[in-house]
């Protein structure tokens, strides 16, 4: 699909998800009296929330059902042999034989993003030569990217707990170790900002990527960069009521949930554009954060060698053995001059 109509479905779609909001919490009260600030404040978070589980779960069994008779791990390092063949710590990992190794590979997957970080690229040279370059900076912007949103909503556990946990008040202080002004500037929000333009950028940059992109890849970047940018607009920019977002917020959790006066219709578009990722999630690429840890790829080990593997589906075949055969046409073989394993004696013969 053409960039440009890539670009517009998504941007179309995001343009239209922010005015929703803006036009039924700002507008209706002006125009016709009507509010709606329950719809988008109690209701639709809370849908949100249940198709998030519910998509998450689903995804998750229908993975779990699917069949995986034989060991299919990518391996890169020597396969286990003979105990008096030395391999060394990387192949352990590479390609693990035990459970251990097996959960040490996936640590290093799902907290470093190990293969992504030996990733290369290929480039073409003078003639027929070809490159592999490195792939680092696509491994650090992944690394920021999700840590970043990581720490991001481990900040927003203020808004959703009272008293507030001592591990989020040290990630506030860690994360706007460097204040220049008040508000804080948390440097999370900032290097956000930066991962998501590079991955954005790269896809628009670069042709083999870009000629693969589909409007769901640019959809989250941009639902995930508008969510960031309301974040900080109501941030530095328009203040907004903190205590009366606490009070909606927690009235959410505690299953009480009540609209205070003095929230602004930014905070809305915020929370609406909060609501539509988390329902989203389940059914986009987004949800290969629960199936990291069902690839067959990654966690089985490799021990093919030592065990055999028998696929439990095969259903049961009627075999015809080479006995049974040469019993069959056994005459017919020695009329042909064929061997065959078991003589005729000559009583059988005449008879």
């Amino acid at each position: 699909m053409n960039v440009i109509v890539s670009l517009i479905l998504s941007g179309g779609a995001i343009s239209i998800l922010v005015a929703i909001p803006f036009l039924a919490v700002w507008a209706l009260p002006y125009v016709f009296g009507i509010h709606l600030e329950w719809l988008f404040g109690i209701v639709i978070p809370y849908l949100a929330v249940i198709i998030f589980f519910v998509g998450i779960v689903y995804r998750v069994v229908k993975w779990a059902k699917c069949p995986v008779p034989f060991r299919i791990p990518s391996t890169c390092g020597q396969q286990y042999t003979l105990p008096w063949i030395k391999r060394n710590y990387a192949e352990k990992l590479d390609n693990p034989f035990t459970k251990a190794g097996v959960v040490g590979r996936m640590i290093l997957e799902v907290l470093c993003f190990r293969s992504l970080f030996r990733n290369t690229k290929l480039n073409f040279g003078d003639g027929l030569h070809v490159r592999y370059a490195s792939s680092k900076w696509l491994w650090l912007a992944a690394m920021g990217f999700h840590y970043c949103f990581l720490i991001v909503l481990i900040r927003h556990l203020r808004f959703f707990t009272e008293p507030m946990p001592f591990f989020v008040s040290i990630i506030e202080k860690v994360d706007g170790f460097f204040q220049f002004f008040l508000p804080v500037a948390y440097q999370s929000g900032l290097l956000l900002g930066a991962a998501l333009t590079f991955l954005l950028l790269r896809r628009l940059l670069i042709p083999q990527v870009r000629y693969v992109s589909l409007p769901a890849d640019y959809f989250p970047l941009f639902l995930i960069l508008t969510i960031a940018g309301t974040g900080i607009l109501m941030r530095y920019v328009f203040k907004a009521d903190v205590v009366s977002i606490k009070e909606l917020t927690m009235g959410l959790v505690t299953f009480s949930p009540k609209i205070p006066e003095g929230i602004s219709v930014l905070f809305y578009i915020h929370l609406f554009l909060v609501s539509v990722l988390f329902a989203y999630f389940p059914f986009s690429k987004l949800v290969h954060m629960s199936g990291v840890f069902l690839s067959p790829t990654r966690n089985l080990s490799n021990n093919n060698r030592a065990v055999r593997h028998i696929n439990p589906w095969n259903p049961k075949v009627k075999l015809h053995t080479y006995e049974e055969y040469e019993d069959d046409f056994r005459e017919k073989m020695i009329e042909a001059g064929l061997p065959v394993e078991k003589k005729v004696a000559p009583t059988e013969q005449k008879e």
